[in-house]
This record gives structure tokens, C-alpha cells and sequence, in this order.
């Protein structure tokens, strides 16, 4: 990592450290801590980070975010930052300035679609879009008149179905019925649904990882401190195992993730490459999560699963971040399908070169 990578991260952990203990959170139960870390966060430019100067934000390189949303991850933080950056970032592509304040990014699931009408309206319905109630704008992906276009749109213009997700988050649905936007242009050539997908993957991918770390420090750390029939539990062999099993999903999580985000940062494009790197990350860090969590929840006993102990914080938002941007199976199914289009003598040329 640069030495500017490095500063932009440690800007971004002292933040998080100051204003999003865990612990501190979980006992708040009026929500007072989210306003100084929003401000906090904004001061420093973070949830701007991906957007050019010229633009309204930090200019930060994608590496350098990159490394936010991870340190994010590992304190589980439930404010809009992963959100805003990437609204940011889609805007960035249509060289739409950002305004300041919350976003979020519509539609979050390859599923959904924005249509663009031809009065230049947009109409279209999109479902578990984090944070949309907190948010101010919205950067929209929308199809119509033979393309796609970017727009940055006024939230309050939109109708917001509060949702939430297994991680007590805004999880809401989105309804947008012909409304105009603030800004609206032409997506870059070759940006489709898909390439917001697999960036917003490779951004949850890397929380996923993070949160994994976190569980597992909390997991050791407990084992040590736990006494049953008058020694450490982590002097049991099963015990021993299942924190062997759950610093494997940890590495393995943070590998893939760390990969893809690499992919990416030094890609001109999303090419094959990129996709293979993008939704491989997903579907392995998906996976961890499931398994990770399982084991950590087991290594804490009963203590783990109350809402007073700080470790669901981590786990359950490992597992809602899982569906975000498409699911492990819908990145399974499409990456198999792109795989089989390419043909078997393509496949271990493609696996090798990563």
C-alpha cells in the first residue's frame, strides 16, 4: 500500500475508532453517535472520496477507498459511507458533480430497473436499497432511449418503503414515478448494470472481509478470557478448531476481496478478468460470512447471540451484505454462464492469468 493509501485509511480508522465503538454504539439507544461520525467522516472527505476535485469531492485513487470501506467493515459502521462513496463514484462516471450530504445508489439488485421515459423522466421500482430512507439524493442507473444514462435525483421526489435488513439497516424500497431528475447524462460507452453491480460487489465484498476480521479478534480474544471447568476454553481442541476454521474464512474472505479490489484499481475496464475477480469475491465472502459468522456465534456460547454483547453487530451485517448488489447464487449462475460461453479451452487460461 502507497504511503497516501496508508494516510487516507488511518484518517479513516481513527475516525472510526474515536466515534464508532462498538460497544459505545451498542448501548446508544437513541442513535446520538451517527451525527459526529457523519460529520467527522465528511470533514475528512471520505464520503467523497471517489469523486474528483473538479466534481465537488477528495479525488482519493480506488485503491485508496478501497481501503476505507475495509477499515469500515471492521468496525461495522451503520451509516451510508460504502453508499455514498459509490454513489459518488457512479455519478464521477457521467461527470455529474456530487452534492454533499447522504446518498445512496438505485437500483442494488441486477434484478431491478430504472426506465428513463421519453419526456426525460424516470419511472421504475427498486428494492432493498441501503439506507435510501437516510438518504438525500439518489445516483440513479436508469435504461431508456437506446442507452444508458446517469442521473442524480432528489430523494424526497421519491416514494421510500421502509425496509430493514437481518442487520437492523435500512433496507428500503424505492419507487420513482416519472420523476424528474436534478442532473441526467449519457453513461460512458460500455457501462451497463452489470459493471455498478460488480463494483457495488467488490464493495461489500471488502465490509464482509473486514467484519470477519473484527469476529475473529472478538472470537480469540473471548477464548481467552473465558474460564469452564477451571481452564481457558481456548485450551479446548474443539474450540482450538473452530477458531482455526474461522481464521481460515477470515483469510480467505480477505484474500478475494483484496484481490478483486486490486482487479479493479488497476483495470482500464471491467473485462473478464475483472468479472472473474468481481463475482468470485462476492460468492467466497458470501460464503464466510455464513460459515464465519456460524463459528464465532458457536465459540461465544449463548453470550453471543444476546443483544448486549457486541458480536451480532458484525455477524449480522456480514450476513445482510451478502444479498446487496446480487446474492452468491446470482454471481454463481451468471459467472458459470459466462464461463460456459467462453468454452472449456478458454477457462484454465482465464483462472491462470489471475
Amino acid at each position: 500500500m502507497a504511503e497516501s493509501e496508508n494516510i487516507v485509511v488511518e484518517t479513516a480508522e481513527k475516525i472510526f475508532a474515536d466515534l464508532a465503538d462498538a460497544q459505545t454504539i451498542n448501548s446508544d439507544t437513541t442513535g446520538s453517535w451517527k451525527a459526529p461520525l457523519w460529520q467527522a467522516l465528511s470533514e475528512a472527505g471520505l464520503p467523497l472520496a471517489w469523486v474528483p476535485d473538479d466534481l465537488g469531492g477528495s479525488g482519493a485513487s480506488l485503491a485508496e477507498g478501497f481501503g476505507v470501506l475495509n477499515a469500515a467493515g471492521r468496525f461495522a459502521i451503520a451509516v451510508p459511507l460504502a453508499e455514498t462513496m459509490l454513489a459518488g463514484w457512479l455519478l464521477a462516471q457521467a461527470k455529474i458533480t456530487s452534492p454533499d450530504g447522504e446518498m445512496t445508489v438505485v437500483p442494488a439488485s441486477p434484478k431491478d430497473r430504472i426506465t428513463l421515459n421519453a419526456d426525460g423522466s424516470l419511472s421504475g421500482r427498486a428494492r432493498g436499497v441501503p439506507f435510501a430512507k437516510a438518504a438525500k439524493h439518489f445516483a440513479v442507473l436508469a435504461h431508456g432511449n437506446g442507452g444508458i444514462s446517469i442521473a442524480l435525483v432528489d430523494a424526497a421526489k421519491g416514494r421510500i418503503e421502509a425496509g430493514i435488513n437481518v442487520g437492523y439497516d435500512n433496507s428500503d424500497t424505492v419507487t420513482l414515478d416519472k420523476v424528474e431528475p436534478i442532473t441526467i447524462k449519457p453513461a460512458p460507452k460500455g457501462f451497463d448494470q452489470t459493471t455498478l453491480m460488480l463494483m457495488g460487489g467488490v464493495v461489500r465484498s471488502l465490509q464482509i472481509a473486514g467484519a470477519l476480521e473484527s469476529m475473529l479478534d472478538i472470537s480469540v480474544r473471548y477464548s481467552n478470557e473465558r474460564v469452564a471447568f477451571e481452564k481457558k476454553i481456548s485450551k479446548f481442541q474443539a474450540v482450538q478448531h473452530n477458531l482455526a476454521r474461522l481464521a481460515g474464512e477470515s483469510a480467505a474472505a480477505l484474500a478475494a476481496a483484496t484481490s478483486a479490489a486490486d482487479a479493479v484499481a488497476n483495470a482500464t475496464s471491467f473485462d473478464d478478468a475483472v468479472y472473474l475477480e468481481a463475482a468470485s469475491a462476492k460468492i467466497r465472502c458470501a460464503e464466510a460470512a455464513e460459515k464465519g459468522g456460524a463459528i464465532a456465534h458457536q465459540v461465544h456460547g449463548a453470550i453471543g447471540f444476546t443483544m448486549e454483547h457486541i458480536l451480532h453487530r458484525y455477524s449480522l451485517r456480514a450476513l445482510a451484505w451478502r444479498d446487496d448488489f446480487g446474492s452468491e447464487s446470482h454471481w454463481a449462475v451468471e459467472l458459470g454462464k459466462r464461463v460456459a460461453a467462453r468454452g472449456a479451452d478458454e477457462l484454465w487460461p482465464l483462472v491462470a492469468s489471475r
